[in-house]
Formats: structure tokens, C-alpha cells, sequence
């Protein structure tokens, strides 16, 4: 049952009259108080939540940074045309910087298009197995901002592979491996 009083300080010398009323078990829950409680068990695991994302974030960069690094050891003989021809560190970071941000943007796009679709796909079953209704919204300025974030990590990230790039000699990528 839902009992309003007039004024707020009675409240809580209403709870106190229900939870100890001996002929009865009753309980009398303050609705503020008790949603307060619960946004404070959901924000600690918000937080952990956050700080899973931000390690899985910083692996994939590091992850991207060695596969950079390891294609160019494949791609020796192409920067050293490219430096030959005049291309200079501009350029040679600029194709790194794009490759990385490209790949970051692809696995960007890829996850919100996965989201959306998981969302689409779960909504019916939750709300009607839990009563879990999930609204489909769009990105919030938040989210848009970790995007532009975890790009500009991207690209900061592309420049360790850039300079490796521009620092390999000219006269190094064009011998011929024996």
C-alpha cells in the first residue's frame, strides 16, 4: 500500500510506527531511499564496468600498434619507394595515421551495429521474460564522445609505427632479399 503523509518529517516517524508494530511484519520502504541505495550498487559496478572497457580499449590499441609495426616489416620495400620518390614524414605518417583510424572507426562501426542489433533482436524476449523494457535510442553526446576519444587514441597510437616507418633507410628497403 502506498500511504502519503503531509509533511516529509513525518515519514520517517511513519516508517519507524510500521516496521515495529508487534501484532504485524510489516515493512515500510521509502521509495527515494531505496532507489538511492540501488543507483549506489549499480554505479560501483557502472564504475568496474568502465574500467573493463577502458583495458579492453587499451589492448585492441596495443593490439593495432603491433600489427602496424609487424606489417611493416612486410611493407619495408613500399615506404622505401614511397621516401625514394620524395614522399616525406607527412606522408609517410599520414597513410599510418589513416590505416589506424580506419581500422578504429571500422570496429566502431561494427560494435554500434552490433549493439543495435542485439538490442532489436533481445528487447522482446527481456521485457517479456523479465519485464525488462530497453529503450532504442541514440548515441548519447557521452558515448559520441569516447568515440572521437578512443579514435584520437587510435591515431596517437599510429604515430610509434610512423615514425619506425619514415626512420627505415631508403637504400635498406630496396635491396633485394636473398
Amino acid at each position: 500500500a502506498m500511504i502519503g503523509v503531509k509533511s516529509r518529517l513525518q515519514a520517517f516517524g511513519l516508517q519507524r510506527a510500521i516496521n515495529e508494530y508487534p501484532d504485524e511484519p510489516l515493512q515500510a520502504i521509502l521509495p527515494g531511499i531505496a532507489l538511492q541505495e540501488l543507483w549506489e550498487i549499480v554505479g560501483v559496478a557502472e564504475t568496474a564496468l568502465t574500467g573493463v572497457s577502458a583495458m579492453v580499449v587499451a589492448t585492441a590499441l596495443l593490439g593495432m600498434a603491433v600489427m602496424i609495426l609487424s606489417g611493416l616489416n612486410e611493407r619495408r620495400r613500399e615506404m622505401a619507394i614511397l621516401r625514394s620518390v620524395g614522399a616525406g614524414p607527412l606522408t609517410i605518417a599520414g597513410l599510418l595515421l589513416t590505416e589506424a583510424v580506419t581500422m578504429a572507426a571500422a570496429g566502431a562501426a561494427l560494435g554500434i551495429g552490433l549493439l543495435y542489433v542485439g538490442l532489436l533482436g533481445l528487447r522482446p524476449w527481456l521485457d517479456a521474460a523479465y519485464g525488462l523494457y530497453l529503450p532504442l535510442s541514440g548515441l548519447t553526446r557521452k558515448d559520441v564522445i569516447m568515440l572521437g576519444l578512443v579514435l584520437a587514441a587510435a591515431a596517437l597510437v599510429s604515430l610509434v609505427p610512423a615514425i619506425r616507418a619514415y626512420r627505415l633507410s631508403v637504400a635498406d628497403g630496396m635491396m633485394a632479399k636473398v
